[in-house]
């Protein structure tokens, strides 16, 4: 089934400041980490450490999936799955339209400054390929 951007995900996507990002290591494991992201309309972009594990992982499987923390009871879940590809040419975190305005709170509650979220250089892009959901 293709992916289709229902409210319900749309609102996750549009409103959730985490999405558990789910990379394959090399033995066929799967590690989930909490990262931020931007939705641009196509796709999930985050941006990463460049010598961080799930690069590796990316680069020699592209499968990932995105998940969001669901509801108390277990409703309203979204996960997503597609394909991910490393950036190369991406711009830093704080040229990103929008994402400092995502982020900059967070960013300095953490008593960190937009440049330290600039060390996060390497871009990943997720293109959804299919979405499973259960109601809030």
């Amino acid at each position: 089934m293709a992916f289709e951007l229902t409210e319900q995900i749309a609102k996750h996507l549009r409103d959730d400041e985490i999405v558990w990002l789910t990379t394959v290591t090399p033995s066929g494991r799967p590690a989930p980490r909490p990262v931020w992201f931007l939705w641009d309309g196509t796709a999930a972009v985050i941006y990463s450490l460049p010598a961080a594990a799930k690069l590796k992982h990316i680069a020699a499987n592209d499968q990932v999936s995105l998940h969001f923390n669901c509801a108390p009871g277990g409703g309203d879940v979204v996960v997503i799955s597609g394909r991910a590809e490393i950036l190369s040419e991406a711009p830093p975190p704080s040229a990103v339209p929008g994402l400092l305005d995502k982020y900059l709170g967070a960013i300095t509650a953490m008593g960190y400054t937009q440049e330290w979220y600039d060390s996060y250089n390497t871009a990943i892009r997720v293109t959804p390929e299919r979405a499973w959901t259960i109601p809030a």
